[in-house]
């Protein structure tokens, strides 16, 4: 199911044995576009800390009484290696965390989550883990929600608009969309934009160029927020674009 990451913060985080807090905020990677972290704000329990949820561990959300299921009990979390709540998650520290709780490092693999496309299916797979599969080049780049949100469009021949919120799949945990508030530039109106149409993110200019133009914004397919996401708007989105579908 696809879903609002802006709704999801307004969830209650709940583990095997009790409430943990509510969602601060999601990490994705920006090579897969694929949520690796949710950091929990868990008020006074474990105050100072960055408090790391994985997908691996998710339990389907649960829209009618705002409720997000951690296959985890708070006693786990809380013995899982500490990381200060201002520093960056480094690749090492990654690693320890991982192999913390005894699931397959998602990096390394042909697919989104390593040897298999979805998370849910290492929470009880039996480990493989193998160091020498680490990647030589450093850290991931592992980008913030939070941060991203507000990030100026750059189109094909002008700016366009900021990005106001993103879509994923609560499968895959895989960002399928930004979406894009072009009323400073356009008639108001929110459009959605897949990552794979995304020609490069100026992180340090926080700027996401697409190879779309203004004119093409301009007419795409609105998205209502209040509307739940169907299918078969998502085929007139790229019906309008002539791109192929992702689900085909």
């Amino acid at each position: 199911m696809l879903r609002s990451v802006k709704e999801l913060h307004n969830y209650t985080l709940q583990a095997e044995d009790g409430e943990i807090g509510r969602c601060k905020d999601l990490l994705f990677d920006d090579r897969f576009w694929a949520i690796r972290y949710m950091v929990a704000d868990t008020g006074n329990w474990l105050l100072g800390r960055k408090v790391l949820l994985s997908p691996i561990s998710f339990g389907e959300p649960d829209s009618s009484c705002k409720l997000f299921p951690v296959r985890l009990t708070k006693k786990r979390i809380e013995d899982a290696p500490g990381l200060d709540k201002d520093a960056p998650v480094s690749r090492q520290h990654e690693i320890l965390w991982t192999e913390y709780y005894g699931w397959d490092y998602y990096w390394g693999g042909p697919y989104a989550w390593g040897a298999v496309p979805y998370p849910g299916a290492l929470y009880a797979a039996k480990p493989h883990n193998d160091r020498s599969s680490e990647e030589d080049s450093g850290d991931e780049h592992l980008r913030s929600v939070e941060e991203v949100t507000g990030y100026h469009i750059q189109a094909a021949d002008d700016e366009v608009g900021h990005v106001v919120d993103f879509i994923v799949d609560d499968e895959t945990w895989i960002i399928q969309y930004l979406v894009v508030d072009t009323r400073n530039w356009l008639p108001g109106k929110k459009v959605l934009v897949p990552p794979t149409w995304i020609d490069s993110v100026d992180w340090a200019e926080n700027k996401v160029r697409i190879e779309l133009t203004r004119e093409q914004l301009k007419n795409s397919p609105e998205y209502d927020p209040s509307a739940p996401l169907s299918r078969e708007y998502e085929a007139r989105l790229y019906d309008f674009y002539g791109r192929p579908k992702y689900w085909e």
